[in-house]
């Protein structure tokens, strides 16, 4: 598998952030159990007030606006300002410093990691995206493997009746009409996941040729399109006869209302899956152990029964050195809100959008990084 040291340093942009409220004095944590010790009951530390910007991930940002009015009614005094912006601009402005919490789909590259120490991939939840299209006479769940896909995307099969994608879809009528190929144009965690499965699933195609990052060398399939945002990957495929797009699992009912279908994808054991909520917790439990403690890790294409396999853990990007301690304060408040299992991680917020909340473990990691921001 590739790794992210041929990432690109990401553009950076200009969001003001606005926090204000009372001081509070560092303390150090060696361990999660200790850290759970020094927060309240309620596993969630009282915010000093005013407001934590967010921006990023287009995959996120339905979750973050629930957040946002759950957060909110806890603690009337504080606010979330969310924005969708892309995972792109979500790291970069998190590394400028001119933003409270980046969200991302993609984790961050050595090559960030190495020229900002302080700066952290927290996971908050674990989500999944979709491979759907408009095919004129097509609803069903149609089959579709990583490699095949991947000849897709590289303009290789360029008709819905081609004989690769009609023998493994034995009785469904295709309509012989060009396939139109639908990506990302701006700095997206979507397409960081999406052609992280492309490159496993097709190492010696895509991998090779192409590799994954938020943004990539598309290679020219004919009648290409670009989009921004998952809304733009909708609204666009729904315009485009014969397209195919990959839209993150949080727009499942935005892209059923625009009368879109999505596919069974190949798995690692060369099994078709379709994202429910059983398969997407399968998946991601094949990880659990191996997630390391600062997050970093891919959760697609694993080697699991049934599992489906494009499964990401959504993180958060914060600096652990904050300019002041009443910063510090109200965006570790929110983080603990977020993956705390009675608030943020709570299916009365994540069914919404069709997420899964986190293992115990990855909480345990991710709340000794939220405690280590100062």
């Amino acid at each position: 598998m590739k790794t992210l040291m041929r990432a690109t340093r990401l553009k950076r942009g200009a969001i003001v952030t606005a926090v204000a409220g009372l001081a509070l004095s560092s303390v150090v944590i060696s361990s999660a159990a200790s850290a759970s010790a020094k927060l309240p009951k309620s596993g969630v530390e009282t915010p000093s007030g005013g407001t934590v910007t967010e921006t990023g991930s287009t995959l996120m940002y339905p979750l973050f606006n629930l957040w946002a009015g759950g957060y909110n009614t806890k603690f009337p005094s504080s606010t979330i300002q969310t924005a969708a912006t892309g995972s792109g601009t979500g790291i970069s402005e998190a590394e400028n410093g001119t933003i409270a919490i980046g969200a991302s789909d993609a984790y961050l590259s050595p090559s960030v990691v190495s020229a900002n120490p302080d700066l952290k991939n927290i996971p908050t939840a674990i989500s999944a995206q979709m491979v759907a299209y408009n095919v004129p006479g097509v609803l069903s769940h149609l089959k579709l493997s990583g490699k095949l896909v991947s000849e897709i995307y590289q303009g290789q099969v360029t008709k819905w009746n081609a004989s690769q994608i009609a023998s493994a879809n034995p009785g469904v009528t295709l309509p012989n009409i060009p396939i139109v190929a639908l990506h990302r144009s701006d700095s997206s965690g979507d397409t960081f996941i999406f052609t992280q499965y492309l490159s496993k699933a097709d190492p010696s195609g895509w991998g090779a040729k192409v590799g994954y990052n938020t943004t990539v060398p598309w290679p020219a399939a004919p009648g290409a399109l670009g989009e921004n945002g998952n809304s733009g990957m909708v609204s666009g495929c729904k315009a485009t006869p014969g397209c195919i797009a990959y839209i993150g699992i949080s727009y499942l009912t935005q892209t059923l209302q625009a009368g879109l279908a999505y596919s069974a994808l190949g798995n690692g054991k060369g099994q078709y899956v379709v994202p429910t909520q059983t398969s997407i917790a399968a998946e991601a439990a094949g990880f659990v152990k191996k997630t390391p403690a600062n997050g970093t890790i891919s959760l697609i294409y694993g080697n699991i029964n049934n599992g489906y396999p494009i499964v990401n853990y959504e993180y958060a990007i914060v600096s652990t050195h904050q300019s002041s301690t009443s910063t510090a304060k109200n965006i570790r408040s929110v983080l603990e809100w977020a993956i705390n299992s009675k608030y943020g991680n709570s299916s009365s917020y994540l069914s919404q959008v069709n997420f899964q909340p986190l293992p115990s473990k990855v909480v345990a990691q991710s709340l000794k990084q939220i405690l280590s921001i100062q």
